[in-house]
C-alpha cells in the first residue's frame, strides 16, 4: 500500500510532463441503464411522497480505515444503494441529494469522477489515483448507468450552503458530512430564533425509519436477487462438504470452512453477507461464533451459518447443521429433528395477515414441548410458555425470524408496530431459524446432550396465499443431509 511519508514517486516537472503524455484515447460509450435503475427510481418516488418540501441527503459513506493506511473493503451504505442502484461498484464518498422541486424532488448524485491526465492525482495519489485503485467512471457514464443526474463532488458545497431546518440526512452513513449539515442547520436555527438552540435530530431519525420501512416489502428486482443469493449460497455449502477431508485434517478446520465459503462468495458475488459462523462441536452453542479457530472433529456436528452477498448487495442467510462424519448419532438426530419440527411448524402458519411475532411463538411451542418431553424443564410445556416463566428459552435465547434483503438484518430501524408487531404482507422476505443449544457445562441437561448445538435457517418469501421457502433446495431433513454429504 502507498504512504505519502515514504513515497518515492518522482515529483519533477519533467516527469509530470512525461507521465501525462503518450496515452491512447479512451472512447466512452454510454451504458444502458442497469436492471435495478427503474426500481431505484420508483423507490425515490415513494420516498419523495413521504417527505414533501424537504431536502434529503443520503451519503454512500467514506471508506473505513482498517489500520494505518489500509481500509476495509468498501461497501456503500444500504440506503444509498437502495435508492440509486449503485452497489458493489459505488465510488466511496458519493452523495445522493433529493432536492424539493414542484410536487416532488429532483435527484442528483454527487461523486468524484475520473481524474484527468493533466493532474498528478492519477499516478501520485495512493488513496484515489488510477494507478493505485483503478479508474473511476465519468459523470456521464454514471448518469447513463443509473438514470440519475450527476455532478462533481466539489459542487456539494452549494447544497451544504443551502442547508436549513428542512434538510434531512441519513446520519450514520457519513459522520463528517453529518457534522457539516448539523452545523449549518444549527446556525440557521439560531439565526431564526435569535439565540442558542439545540439541534432537532428527530426528522433524521424519521428519514432512517422511512427508509427501513420501505424495504419491508420487496419489489420484483429484489426478490430475483434473493433467489440468486440463495442459489449461490447453496454452492458455497456444497463446496464446504466437498472440502471436508482437508477441513478435518487441519487443526483449525473451522478456518478452512470459512475460507472455502468465502472463495465461493467472491467468485459468485461481492463478498459474504456477514461474518461466517463455522461452529464445530461445542462452538455450535455460541450463537455468534465467528472466531472460527477450532478443529472440525468426526463425530461432532458443525453449524454453518453463512450467506453470499451479490454485487447488488442483497444477501442470503442460511444455516445448516451437518454431522462431520456424515451420519447423525441418535441423540444428535433427536435434537435435529426437534429443531426441524419447530421450523416446519413456524413456516406452516406464514401467510399474509398474520402477525410477524406469531412465527416465533409457533416455533417456541414446539421447542417447549420437546424440551419438556425430554425432562429438561421444571414445569410442563404449557406452563413454561407463560410469559413470566419461559424455562425452555434457556436452550434458545434468540428470536426465530428477522427480515432479510440488502442487509442481513434488514429494516432494522422500522417501528415495532410495523416489524415485530406488524402484519405479514406478500413480498416480505425473512428468515425462520429455530435452534437448540445445550452448553457443554449445562448441568440441567443429561450429559449426552451437552455440547450439541443445532440451528436450521431458511429464507422465506411471503406469497399471496402462503409462503415459499427460497432455500428449500438446500437439504433440510436429517436423511437428506446425510445423503447430501454422501454425494
Amino acid at each position: 500500500m502507498g504512504n505519502e511519508n515514504r513515497s518515492t514517486t518522482p515529483r519533477s516537472d519533467t516527469f509530470k510532463d512525461y507521465i501525462s503524455s503518450g496515452w491512447a484515447e479512451r472512447p466512452e460509450v454510454a451504458p444502458a441503464p442497469r436492471a435495478q435503475a427503474p426500481y431505484a427510481a420508483a423507490r425515490r418516488a415513494r420516498l419523495s411522497a413521504r417527505h414533501p418540501g424537504e431536502r434529503l441527503i443520503i451519503p454512500a459513506g467514506p471508506a473505513k480505515q482498517r489500520s494505518n493506511d489500509t481500509d476495509y473493503p468498501y461497501r456503500a451504505h444500504s440506503a444509498f444503494s437502495y435508492l440509486t442502484g449503485w452497489a458493489s461498484d459505488a465510488v466511496p464518498g458519493s452523495v445522493l441529494v433529493m432536492e424539493p422541486e414542484g410536487d416532488g424532488h429532483r435527484a442528483t448524485l454527487y461523486l468524484l469522477p475520473a481524474a484527468g491526465r493533466d493532474t498528478d492525482e492519477f499516478y501520485a495519489n495512493p488513496a484515489i489515483g488510477e494507478f493505485w485503485t483503478g479508474p473511476r467512471p465519468s459523470l456521464a457514464h454514471v448518469a447513463a448507468d443509473l438514470g440519475i443526474e450527476t455532478r462533481h463532488l466539489d459542487e456539494l458545497g452549494e447544497v451544504l450552503e443551502a442547508t436549513g431546518p428542512a434538510t434531512r440526512i441519513v446520519r450514520e452513513a457519513d459522520r463528517d458530512l453529518t457534522d457539516q449539515v448539523d452545523g449549518r442547520r444549527l446556525l440557521a436555527a439560531e439565526l431564526d430564533a435569535g439565540g442558542v438552540v439545540a439541534i432537532d435530530t428527530d426528522p433524521d431519525a424519521e428519514l432512517a425509519r422511512d427508509l427501513s420501512e420501505m424495504r419491508l416489502v420487496k419489489d420484483e428486482y429484489e426478490i430475483a436477487q434473493m433467489r440468486a443469493a440463495v442459489a449461490a449460497t447453496k454452492q458455497g455449502f456444497e463446496d464446504v462438504i466437498a472440502d471436508l477431508p482437508q477441513i478435518v485434517a487441519h487443526p483449525r478446520g473451522e478456518r478452512l470452512v470459512e475460507g472455502t465459503f468465502s472463495r465461493r462468495a467472491r467468485a459468485e458475488g461481492n463478498a459474504v453477507g456477514y461474518d461466517t459462523i463455522a461452529a464445530s462441536g461445542p462452538h455450535a452453542c455460541i450463537l455468534h461464533w465467528t472466531r472460527n479457530d477450532g478443529p472440525v472433529v468426526p463425530g461432532d456436528l458443525i453449524l454453518l451459518d453463512a450467506g453470499i452477498e451479490l454485487d447488488s448487495l442483497y444477501t442470503a442467510d442460511i444455516t445448516r447443521t451437518l454431522p462431520v462424519s456424515g451420519t447423525f448419532t441418535p441423540v444428535q438426530r433427536r435434537v435435529y429433528d426437534a429443531v426441524l419440527e419447530a421450523a416446519d411448524a413456524a413456516r406452516a402458519i406464514v401467510r399474509p395477515g398474520i402477525r410477524f411475532r406469531e412465527i416465533h411463538a409457533e416455533a417456541m411451542r414446539v421447542i417447549a414441548r420437546k424440551t419438556a418431553e425430554w425432562g429438561l424443564l421444571p414445569v410442563s410445556a404449557e406452563e413454561s410458555l407463560d410469559a413470566d416463566l419461559q424455562y425452555h428459552r434457556r436452550y434458545m435465547v434468540h428470536g426465530t425470524s428477522h427480515h432479510l434483503g440488502i442487509d442481513v438484518h434488514d429494516c432494522a430501524q422500522a417501528r415495532r408496530e410495523l416489524y415485530m408487531d406488524g402484519e405479514v404482507q406478500e413480498g416480505m422476505v425473512f428468515t425462520i431459524e429455530p435452534g437448540l443449544y445445550f452448553q457443554p457445562d449445562d448441568l440441567t441437561v443429561p450429559e449426552e446432550y451437552r455440547g450439541i448445538g443445532v440451528r436450521i435457517e431458511d429464507d422465506i418469501l411471503v406469497t399471496a396465499d402462503g409462503c415459499e421457502n427460497l432455500s428449500a433446495g438446500i437439504p433440510r431433513t436429517a436423511d437428506e443431509v446425510e445423503a447430501w454429504m454422501r454425494r
